[in-house]
């Protein structure tokens, strides 16, 4: 099958844009009970619950997960919108289907802010994950086996704030960048690899596997860095100790799932809506027309630190907006972002304007 760059982008921008924050989708559910009539009813209960559970944790730190509030199905049913079913099956006593819920955005931030929970509702762009294995003294980044990458490629695939994406490995991505050049943090090829997949940053995750003689276990350290459209990049080191009786694969699976916690620990930090902290900026807005202003708003609308946009002035060529928001300026700059809008300071003057799409006629690979 032959794959052009262009089309690879295009898939995971509308993925990436496509997040609904407030939707959980493919919940399954199987019950078995005395009736088809009551499986059902029980199934659309746990799936109700669970789906929300889901929602509560993709908005929340991790370490705050353990004390999240624990709902009923009956008490959650006034914060869901709506609810869908897809392959439904039933006999006289079981009931199969997979739920898609969608939860009322305003209630559930009031249930979180009520009780105490900070959290964040901001999606990033795509980041692209590059696992490089040390075997042997070699790094493997593209060739085959590297038990490193088929752990980030198995991990489970639920929706979150940080969409993670793993290259194809195919002829292009091999010429575009190697394991010592993702090792060494080389900018222009891992601009130019993250740009062939809709990426804003890539992610180097360096595993290497070790003796812990003392303990008689193998310890797997890995050293990431994200990088990308941040001021500065900066490397992690986290350890993972083999667990009693845990084989390689299941270490390595541990460790990749970990670290996708932990990289959306990171986004929602610097995320987190401030409720506490509003404030208002006048923007100006460079138009051709109408359909570009039309476009501007409607990215405007999925901006979840943005609070109200108040129209000034509106003519053929200019906008004049007021943006009421939450939270920092910086914060406000990195969600616009995310939109595909870039927010810059000149001459003491805020302008708002569509960022150039990141978009390729890179070469054809099989």
């Amino acid at each position: 099958m032959v794959v052009s760059s262009t089309s690879i982008y295009a898939q995971n921008q509308s993925q990436a844009l496509d997040v609904n924050v407030f939707e959980v989708r493919d919940v399954a559910v199987d019950v078995t009970a005395e009736t088809a009539a009551v499986a059902r009813e029980q199934a659309r209960a746990e799936g109700k619950a669970r789906a929300f559970q889901r929602l509560m944790e993709r908005l929340t730190l991790r370490i705050e997960h353990s004390g999240l509030p624990q709902l009923s199905a009956e008490e959650i049913s006034p914060y869901v919108k709506d609810f869908s079913v897809a392959d439904e099956k039933t006999s006289s006593v079981r009931y199969l289907a997979r739920l898609t819920f969608h939860f009322k955005p305003k209630e559930v931030r009031g249930l979180l802010t009520e009780s105490g929970f900070s959290f964040a509702e901001t999606v990033s762009k795509p980041v692209l994950v590059l696992p490089v294995f040390q075997n042997a003294g070699a790094l493997i980044l593209w060739d085959e086996p590297n038990p490193w990458r088929e752990a980030w490629n198995a991990r489970s695939k639920t929706r979150s704030l940080v969409p993670t994406l793993l290259p194809l490995g195919d002829l292009a991505d091999i010429a575009t960048i190697g394991a010592d050049q993702a090792m060494d943090g080389d900018q222009q090829r891992l601009a130019a690899l993250a740009k062939r997949y809709g990426a804003s940053d890539t992610l180097v995750v360096f595993g290497v596997m070790r003796i812990e003689a003392a303990q008689a276990r193998r310890v797997l350290d890995v050293y990431f860095t994200r990088f990308g459209r941040q001021l500065q990049e900066q490397t992690e080191v986290i350890s993972f100790p083999q667990k009693k009786g845990e084989t390689v694969s299941a270490l390595l699976a541990r460790a990749s799932q970990e670290l996708t916690y932990v990289v959306e620990d990171n986004w929602k930090r610097d995320n987190l809506l401030q409720f506490d902290r509003a404030d208002m900026i006048p923007v100006m807005v460079s138009i051709s027309g109408l359909k570009e202003w039309i476009r501007v708003r409607a990215r405007l609308d999925g901006v979840a630190v943005l609070q109200r946009t108040e129209l000034v002035l509106l003519s053929k060529e200019l906008i004049h907006l007021n943006l009421h928001f939450i939270g920092e300026t910086n914060q406000l700059a990195l969600a616009l972002e995310q939109a595909d809008l870039k927010l810059a300071q000149e001459n003491d003057q805020w302008r708002l304007s569509l960022a150039v799409p990141i978009t390729s006629a890179g070469p054809k690979s099989k």
